[in-house]
């Protein structure tokens, strides 16, 4: 059953995109691995195999993405959208995803930041999801009619760096601190290993985390960005702030 507005499903479905296949678990495998233990579904789809990076062959990297995502807990599809760092921003790449959101129905959907100073992929597939989530809901869409309209519940956005973070938007941060979503989250990351062999990107994600957790008083946290302002039934619903200096 759809939640009704201002009232979440406890058990709300995540749909979560990325442009290459470790996007999802750098930038926020954490929150996938708290959101699955507590009983949520999670599907990531990604729109490459990385068939342009330096390390690793696409169907090595396939094989990482498809174990990453066990470890977290949820499953994985590919789409075709040009290839790796050939992505363009085209009504057909839009329609393409609104057509996943209406066949997956998600409650709540995370993208790539919009912030350009990142691999061009990454902002570019970011605004194909948000304007897939709209074109999702318009039921006279020809191309779709196939398939009944759904809205989204909310869309955030991760950034697999700190150059990635938006500075206009105040994030939202998912607590992750719990020992056995840390170790998840890293075995995920580690997963990746045609991408650790020049840098220790696991350490680095930890570390953000972890300075994002100092900021709100936990040991590790990982920001997400709302692309519309959240709504609350009551104050009652708000969790702790970060304002902890």
């Amino acid at each position: 059953m759809k939640p009704t507005p201002n009232s979440p499903s406890e058990n709300a479905s995540i749909l979560a995109f990325g442009a290459h296949p470790d996007d999802i678990e750098f930038g926020c495998g954490g929150v996938i691995a708290r959101e699955t233990r507590a009983g949520r579904s999670a599907h990531f789809i990604v729109g490459s195999r990385g068939e342009a990076g330096t390390h690793g062959t696409p169907a090595q990297r396939t094989a990482e993405a498809e174990k990453s995502a066990a470890l977290l807990g949820a499953t994985v599809e590919f789409v075709d959208l040009d290839g790796d760092a050939h992505l363009e921003i085209k009504v057909a790449h839009t329609i393409k995803l609104a057509g996943l959101l209406r066949r997956l129905r998600p409650a709540i959907v995370l993208a790539p930041s919009l912030v350009e100073n990142q691999h061009p992929d990454h902002a570019r597939l970011g605004r194909i999801v948000r304007d897939a989530t709209r074109l999702a809901r318009y039921g006279g869409l020809a191309e779709l009619r196939a398939l009944p309209p759904h809205a989204i519940d909310h869309l955030f956005f991760y950034a697999v760096s700190p150059d990635a973070e938006p500075g206009d938007i105040t994030p939202v941060l998912i607590d992750i601190s719990v020992p056995e979503i840390m170790s998840a989250w890293s075995a995920a990351m580690e997963a990746h290993a045609s991408q650790l062999e020049t840098r220790s990107y696991v350490d680095f994600q930890i570390t953000r985390a972890r300075l994002h957790g100092h900021r709100a008083g936990v040991a590790h946290a990982t920001p997400l960005w709302p692309n519309d302002p959240l709504v609350f039934d009551s104050l009652a619903a708000l969790g702790v702030s970060a304002r902890k200096f």
